[in-house]
């Protein structure tokens, strides 16, 4: 018997009993939608981490001051002024495995211009801060190392203070006043998103560090910042970039052995692999999860197909008495359960991608259907039906046929 006829006769049975077919693919319905379901909603998690991971850029090592204790009790990192902007310029000149280094000065301040006025992060920092973070400028231009050295009054907004400040206004030009401080808008900042905190970066406005140290912060220490970003030449010499700088810092800081160095660095690479780690697990649990109801789907088969190889005895001894072999039969019978199951898969998987959307619509969370795993799915609700329909056809196949024409 050809695979031709054999497909027709299992659509032919199955289509005798709709119902009892129905019911024995909700099953591996309920479990194809469900990890299609969450596999999207896994993969789009990942998606969003990893679009935070290169927001914030590549290669980066963070550098803080060190804390404080006062009265027996430590205050956290960046608590004292131990890092300068002298650090930063050595660690350019001195660490071979680094590309870039930017110090930072952060405050925040309320911003005004004509009647709006917005609270938000004032950062100073250099030219080279865009280079770490790989931050380009969408109107207008990014702040240059002239501006840096004149301590020029000029600044760079963030897409969240332009439209609050601005809307649909063009500010390239325009004066806002940080602390009653005039300062002419150079360019506005393309859009970067959240951060893996929930920050949202765009919410922030950059000034040259000179600029920041001598009008706005007025700190007696006026060479001293808050943090500096270290960029690394390539992710295989970070770790090399990461010794280096505590290398130099211990030396200019005169950190010698038992001594608590006066700052803190931060792998934030290695932070971020963890989060998007953290992330993979997940959507591997979710899936897993959602695997089980395919394996109890996959149980109902049998137990329906072991029902229907009862019910039809007296057919399958009546086709073997006629010249069908065993191997008939049982590609008959594993023909059913595969089809049962492939046609419950297709029918998952347009639920499961329905049922992703929904969840990104409704709760504003991402979701991301891949072709992969709408493959690994069909594959998988195939695979089951070979799995727990082999036993019941080879029970059939294995009647005896005197015994099974005898049957009532």
């Amino acid at each position: 018997m050809d695979m031709l006829q054999t497909l027709k006769i299992a659509l032919r049975a199955l289509r005798t009993n709709k119902m009892r077919s129905f019911l024995t693919m909700l099953g591996i319905i309920i479990g194809i939608a469900a990890v299609i379901a969450m596999m999207a909603v896994g993969a789009g998690a990942s998606h969003v981490i990893a679009q935070q991971i290169a927001s914030i850029g590549s290669n980066i090592i963070l550098v803080i001051p060190g804390s404080t204790t006062s009265g027996g009790i430590r205050v956290g990192s960046g608590s004292t002024q131990t890092l300068t902007s002298d650090d930063v310029k050595a660690i350019i000149a001195e660490c071979p495995s680094v590309e870039f280094a930017a110090p930072s000065v952060r405050t925040t301040s309320q911003v005004i211009y004509g009647n709006m006025n917005w609270s938000t992060v004032v950062m100073g920092t250099t030219p080279e801060l865009f280079d770490i973070r790989e931050w380009g400028v969408v109107n207008g231009r990014s702040i240059g190392q002239q501006d840096v050295d004149g301590a020029a009054k000029v600044c760079l907004l963030g897409q969240t203070v332009a439209e609050n400040l601005f809307g649909e206004e063009d500010p390239v030009g325009k004066i806002v006043r940080i602390k009653k401080v005039p300062f002419t808008v150079i360019g506005v900042l393309e859009r970067k998103g959240q951060s893996p905190q929930g920050q949202d970066q765009d919410d922030s406005i950059f000034v040259p560090l000179k600029t920041d140290q001598r009008n706005l912060v007025r700190s007696q220490f006026t060479n001293t910042v808050g943090a500096a970003r270290v960029k690394a030449k390539s992710k295989e010499l970070l770790d090399n970039a990461e010794q280096e700088v505590q290398s130099l810092l211990n030396q200019r800081h005169r950190i010698t052995n038992g001594k608590e160095p006066d700052y803190t660095i931060r792998n934030l690479s290695e932070i971020l692999a963890v989060a998007e780690q953290s992330s993979r697990a997940m959507s591997l649990l979710l899936g897993s999860v959602a695997s089980i109801s395919l394996i109890v789907g996959g149980i109902g088969i049998m137990n329906i197909m072991l029902v229907s190889v009862t019910e039809r005895t007296r057919e399958i001894g009546i086709r073997m008495a006629i010249g069908a072999r065993r191997n008939d039969i049982l590609m008959q019978f594993m023909t059913e359960a595969v089809l049962l199951t492939m046609i419950g898969g297709i029918i998952g998987i347009g639920l499961g991608a329905g049922g992703a959307m929904v969840v990104s619509k409704m709760l504003e969370w991402p979701t991301l259907i891949s072709v992969q795993s709408v493959t690994i799915a069909f594959l998988f609700s195939a695979a089951v039906g070979i799995f727990f329909g082999f036993y019941p056809a080879r029970k059939a196949a294995r009647l005896n046929p005197i015994d099974a024409l005898r049957y009532e």
